[in-house]
């Protein structure tokens, strides 16, 4: 297991160059935003606006930090991004637009190049000590500070830190309350 820190992000503008991401990890390490086969990253959202578009990346969203976020589809409805809310799944080609509810936002953006990893992405509350398993890459994004129990020593996290877990690890969550994004990645070829 590995903590990557959020003081540790990579700044930068995003694709379009309408705002501001802490790219989180890419793989492979160091790739362009063209070329990378994933990628986790946090998007500020300060001002409505299109989204960047990503050709043949699955892309899936949540709300991090913020009183919402409204998204307008490519079929002309809407989706809320609300605190505490369901990830929201979409393909990197679609035009969306989002409009910040009040306010900007902060949301973590997993994508994935099609054809060649897959992911999921969750929130999940964790209540008491909890054991996690990593089946694949593994990633978890907690909303507040709190810690974790290895086989011999406690590890303390900060809000918007990543626990990468690699396949086979596993360790004790807890023994906190905790909001996390629960993120899966996974080769398909």
């Amino acid at each position: 297991m590995q903590i990557l820190r959020r003081a540790g992000y990579r700044q930068m503008p995003w694709k379009n160059g309408q705002g501001l991401t802490e790219e989180v990890l890419t793989f492979p390490e160091g790739s362009t935003v063209d070329a990378f086969d994933w990628r986790i990253s946090i998007a500020h959202v300060g001002a409505d606006g299109p989204f960047s578009l990503f050709p043949g990346i699955d892309r899936t969203i949540a709300l991090l930090e913020g009183a919402g976020l409204i998204l307008d589809l490519p079929d002309e409805s809407e989706h809320l991004l609300s605190p505490g809310g369901t990830p929201f799944p979409f393909p990197g080609e679609w035009q969306i637009s989002s409009r910040n509810v009040n306010g900007g936002t902060m949301d973590l953006n997993v994508m994935t190049r099609r054809g060649r990893f897959a992911h999921r992405m969750e929130r999940r509350v964790f209540e008491a000590e909890s054991k996690i398993t990593a089946k694949s890459i593994r990633f978890l994004v907690p909303a507040s500070a709190g810690s974790i129990m290895t086989q011999t020593e406690e590890v303390r996290f900060g809000p918007f830190d990543c626990l990468m877990i690699e396949d086979g690890e596993s360790f004790t969550l807890g023994p906190v309350s905790v909001s996390m994004l629960d993120i899966e990645l996974w080769a398909v070829a």
